[in-house]
């Protein structure tokens, strides 16, 4: 069971084309702002979001799988991006939870929903050191 917002895209441009006009600038602008940041992080789409590079990661049935390291996905109601690494045995997102800007933050997961609530050289920071440090808490 994928717990993520399903969606028929195939492929990132897909996934691109099929958000919400209400919310294709600020994926853009994030799609675009990751790619910038962290070239090396390759995009492909994963469990139905954007991904940006991997790591093998055994999941809750002890299957070896490929995780994102970065994540994009558009919600019913905000845009999450999931930061899915480590300093220590701290998440990346709830270490820089108060600088971030005036989002929700919850473990990897990182929820805005518009681009003037994020502060872009705080995230820019955690994305450059997460793809550095992936992982996740088992």
């Amino acid at each position: 069971m994928n717990m993520f917002k399903s969606v028929k895209a195939k492929t990132v441009t897909e996934y691109l084309r099929s958000v919400p006009e209400d919310r294709k600038q600020l994926i853009n602008f994030l799609h675009g702002f990751i790619k910038k940041t962290v070239p090396k992080l390759r995009p492909h789409l994963a469990y139905n979001m954007l991904g940006y590079g991997s790591f093998p990661y055994k999941n809750y049935k002890k299957e070896l799988v490929e995780w994102p390291i970065i994540a994009l996905a558009n919600q019913k109601q905000y845009v999450s991006v999931y930061v899915c690494a480590l300093d220590g045995k701290q998440y990346l997102a709830e270490k820089y939870k108060k600088e971030l800007g005036k989002v929700s933050v919850g473990k990897s997961c990182i929820r805005l929903k518009k681009l003037e609530d994020l502060n872009l050289p705080i995230i820019k920071k955690v994305l450059l050191e997460a793809a550095k440090k992936p992982g996740l808490i088992a």
